[in-house]
């Protein structure tokens, strides 16, 4: 997932930072539904996809350049809830985002169509601090401003927190962070920004990014308990993926 700011585990070769590529509609008309067909009708599942895994879980909307960038976002979502109701499928349309061009009309149009279809927004927030983004996502932004971003968002669609969390040159994220990151869940609650929960998870795939030397996954058990910190300080749930 290639967005304006992105961590620094991702697994996306050549990672850009910028807008998302204009779409071409009818070609993802076209590439949505042969794909569906090869998953749901063909043998897709039995060549590309482990025994335990072979289950289509979602729709999701992700990278190269954040999604919400897209000139033709609210367009896109309509291809995809029209492709889905050929298949008369009832899964979750989802969109990974950072939430920055929540502002623009057609993006809050296709928010808002995804709410309707039951759909939901994973933001990203790995960290609340100006030296800890930084240092993530390799951009100045603050609090605040992520603050307002997910108010937006939630606003028009359903929405978690997804967070990736690992070690750092052998170091987990500091007492302080974690504490940081806690407040500013609550803060979100005392201004009445309505959030679903918090979607934790950890370094599962080697990194393709520059950074990768600095990076390693955490302990479960260190993972777990940050899990229930969030969750008894917060009172939202936490889905937490090892």
């Amino acid at each position: 997932n290639a967005c304006n700011w992105h961590c620094a585990y991702c697994q996306v070769p050549d990672l850009q930072r910028g807008v998302a590529p204009e779409i071409d509609l009818v070609l993802l008309r076209s590439e949505l539904l042969e794909l569906l067909d090869d998953i749901l009708n063909g043998d897709f599942m039995l060549r590309r996809v482990s025994e335990d895994s072979r289950k289509l879980c979602d729709i999701a909307i992700s990278g190269n350049g954040e999604p919400t960038s897209c000139s033709a976002f609210d367009a896109v979502v309509e291809v995809i809830i029209d492709v889905m109701s050929i298949y008369d499928l009832a899964l979750p349309l989802r969109l990974i985002s950072n939430g920055s061009y929540v502002h623009r009309q057609h993006v809050q149009r296709g928010l808002k169509l995804m709410a309707e279809q039951h759909g939901e927004v994973w933001i990203k927030g790995e960290a609340v601090s100006d030296a800890a983004i930084r240092r993530m996502n390799g951009v100045s932004l603050d609090a605040a401003r992520l603050c307002r971003q997910v108010e937006a968002v939630a606003a028009l669609c359903p929405t978690w927190i997804q967070t990736c969390l690992m070690a750092w040159d052998d170091q987990p994220p500091a007492e302080q962070e974690i504490q940081d990151y806690i407040e500013f869940l609550k803060q979100l609650g005392s201004d009445g920004i309505a959030v679903r929960g918090v979607l934790l998870y950890g370094l599962a795939r080697p990194s393709l990014q520059d950074e990768a030397k600095h990076l390693k996954a955490l302990d479960g058990d260190w993972m777990r308990a940050v899990a229930a910190k969030v969750e008894e300080a917060t009172g939202l749930q936490v889905k937490l993926s090892l």
